[in-house]
């Protein structure tokens, strides 16, 4: 009997073992702390898979218990005031420096949208609401934080469009001068598909003749930036990266655009683009806007074009122009839409699938003439500027966050 306890003690420890490690690169720092946190969310990725093999929740739904997990109520501190309001329709979180007698300083403003696949996330989890906190204090700023509305319930183009819409009503000058803010200082910015988004509102905002306040600076981090090209350098050495692996982020790609499985497939693949999209594919050819030292044992090969992704034909062709939108894959514009665009901030990750999205838009942008700030974390893992939570907190968060501050700081 003792034995036999001995052997399933054993065989539980090694059953552990073996599911918690992963071999991840040595260049990462607190790697079992990495490894520990990643079980979570593999454990959470195959409930949620079983799940919806039994029909009993879909994918997303169960995911989403990260966003719930994290959920705080912001409520005012002694520096910060916290507001929920609603700007033309949708939901947002308000955070000001509170004001002194006689304070009549105007103040910047970071509008931020939050990441999660476009599928999870809320600018009420803690990781935001600490970050938002962070720049109102050191930034003297007012921090706009957008609650989108969430695919796939409701898919491309409304979570772009809630946000389009609050950056509209959030820049007229009757709104600014409520919140004492400087028209000459605002800055959109997002992590991941807060990123996407935030770039596809600098695009599309500039296009406005009748735009009479700018943005001054965006800011992005590990963003997430065309839909095109799934298989570039970064998608392949990291396809089993802790947090965002391959995967995931091609299931966050289709669940955006529809929950038809058939596009997940064709994505999976690599085979999703049609003849609408194909013309695009220039402005996303790894091997032209991507340095070399990234191209590693990698060799070009452009993405397959198919007269029709399998599925409903009214639904696929659809999608189809939905992946050439430049305000779902804001790498795709052509040059001439990115020469008057603010000042740029754009943080990678080497061990993230996203890597080459935004290392080819600092190509794209800096060519055009654009100012653009480059950092590129040797170290860095997708997500991780959001680990700054007990027990999830790591030192590299604490760096990413300040640099980003600091960026801010100077440049706006």
């Amino acid at each position: 009997m003792r034995l036999r306890s001995i052997f399933l003690f054993v065989a539980l420890c090694s059953f552990t073992a073996y599911y918690i490690y992963e071999p991840i690169p040595e260049e990462i720092e607190e790697r079992w702390k990495l490894m520990l946190t990643n079980s979570f969310f593999r454990s959470l990725s195959h409930l949620a898979d079983f799940s919806e093999l039994l029909g009993l929740k879909d994918y997303m739904g169960v995911m989403y218990f990260i966003t719930l997990a994290e959920n705080v109520v912001p409520v005012s501190d002694e520096h910060v005031k916290v507001t929920e309001e609603k700007f033309d329709g949708v939901e947002v979180v308000l955070y000001q420096p509170k004001q002194h007698h006689g304070d009549t300083e105007l103040r910047r403003a970071v509008i931020y949208l939050h990441g999660g696949g476009w599928c999870l996330g809320s600018s009420r989890m803690s990781p935001y609401d600490l970050l938002a906190r962070k720049m109102v204090t050191e930034l003297h700023a007012v921090v706009l934080s957008v609650e989108y509305r969430l695919a796939p319930a409701h898919p491309f183009p409304v979570p772009y469009e809630d946000v389009y819409r609050v950056v509209k009503h959030f820049l007229q000058k009757g709104v600014l001068a409520q919140y004492s803010v400087d028209p000459e200082r605002i800055a959109v910015s997002g992590d991941s598909a807060g990123g996407n988004l935030a770039a596809a509102v600098s695009q599309q905002l500039q296009k406005e003749p009748r735009q009479e306040v700018q943005l001054k600076a965006q800011a992005l981090i590990y963003p997430v930036l065309q839909a095109l090209d799934l298989n570039t350098p970064s998608y392949q050495q990291n396809q089993d990266m802790p947090i965002l692996p391959r995967r995931l982020m091609v299931r966050f790609w289709s669940e955006y655009f529809t929950s038809d499985r058939a596009l997940f497939r064709a994505m999976m693949a690599n085979t999703h683009n049609c003849p609408e999209s194909s013309s695009l594919l220039k402005f996303v050819n790894w091997s032209t806007f991507l340095p070399e030292i990234y191209h590693r044992q990698y060799n070009y090969s452009a993405p397959a074009v198919v007269d029709e992704v399998r599925g409903d034909v009214a639904v696929m062709d659809r999608l189809s122009q939905s992946f050439a939108d430049p305000r779902a894959s804001p790498l795709v514009v052509p040059d001439s839409a990115l020469h008057s665009l603010p000042k740029a901030y754009i943080l990678t990750c080497e061990y993230d699938v996203l890597r080459d999205d935004g290392i080819m838009y600092v190509t794209r942008l800096r060519a055009a003439g654009v100012e653009v700030t480059h950092e590129h974390y040797e170290a860095g893992f997708h997500g991780a500027l959001m680990f700054s939570v007990w027990p999830t907190d790591f030192l590299i968060a604490r760096r990413m966050a300040d640099n980003y501050i600091k960026w801010l700081k100077e440049n706006l």
